[in-house]
């Protein structure tokens, strides 16, 4: 019975853990060639058209990656279903940071905000 008692408090302490290790942040999907900076000399003038220049760069060959806090972060999984649906938008991403990338596993349009 005592070692039936530790092996449910050891997975009980595990599945705690690995649910820790998801978060939640706000920012932009972007990509790896403009980063944080979108050029209107690279985009034919329209560099202020953040989701333009994203599309265009990731069929140039760049990458998604999360822009929060004016940092780059890389995507680990590049195929995540809502990339693109979301290139260039401000989003709550949820997933998991490890060595330097994020792991998506939710990408959703941050809710608005109710005027009083």
């Amino acid at each position: 019975m005592k070692k039936f008692l530790i092996v449910i408090a050891v997975c009980a302490f595990v599945g705690t853990v690995s649910v820790r290790a998801e978060e939640t942040w706000k920012g932009t999907i972007s990509e790896s060639m403009c980063g944080l900076k979108h050029s209107a000399e690279k985009h034919g003038g329209k560099g202020d058209d953040h989701r333009a220049c994203v599309e265009k760069c990731i069929a140039g060959g760049g990458e998604y990656v999360f822009i929060a806090k004016d940092k780059a972060v890389k995507i680990a999984n590049q195929s995540f279903e809502g990339l693109k649906a979301h290139a260039g938008h401000e989003v709550m991403l949820t997933g998991e940071m490890k060595d330097g990338a994020v792991t998506i596993s939710k990408i959703e349009m941050p809710k608005k905000e109710e005027k009083k």
